[in-house]
């Protein structure tokens, strides 16, 4: 069985049987998960801030960094494995956006994250059928292609499936 291990700003798609794609640590960062029924393809995007106005040079170098050029990354990548443009028919789910070393709510990275990431979904026709996003804990997100499962590992939680 074969991993794809995405970092933060990362993305990847694979539709090949018994594979599965995997981030660690989300934190304030969310992981978007793309599953395609018709191609049994399965993506994933570590998106780590909202918009790339503040960065936009690094959109070249990592740009699921961002939601805003995160997302268009991910099509394109589950594109390439056969599936249908601007994630028509695809199924989306999240995971993350916590609030982490951010106690005073000052920046609300996590949150803003995720409300960033459901309003360009929209803007596509897509909404995330499940999510595990919020609170204080950090996760780590496996999807596996043969099963289309998303599953999310945190210290002291175990495991669970969404």
């Amino acid at each position: 069985m074969s991993v794809i291990t995405i970092g933060v700003g990362e993305h990847g798609a694979t539709n090949t049987p018994g594979s599965s794609v995997k981030t660690y640590a989300l934190g304030s960062c969310v992981s978007i998960v793309l599953l395609d029924p018709k191609t049994r393809t399965v993506g994933m995007a570590h998106i780590a801030l909202p918009d790339s106005a503040v960065q936009p040079d690094r959109v070249k170098e990592r740009p699921a960094y961002f939601a805003d050029s995160g997302i268009p990354a991910l099509f394109a990548a589950m594109e390439a494995q056969g599936c249908a443009k601007n994630g028509r028919g695809m199924i989306a789910k999240l995971a993350g956006g916590a609030k982490v070393m951010d106690h005073n709510s000052v920046f609300n990275i996590g949150k803003r994250n995720v409300l960033a990431i459901r309003k360009i979904l929209w803007k596509y026709g897509l909404g995330p059928v499940a999510e595990d996003v919020g609170g204080g804990i950090s996760r780590t997100v496996t999807v596996e292609v043969n099963s289309g499962k998303l599953i999310i590992n945190s210290a002291g939680r175990g495991e669970w499936t969404i």
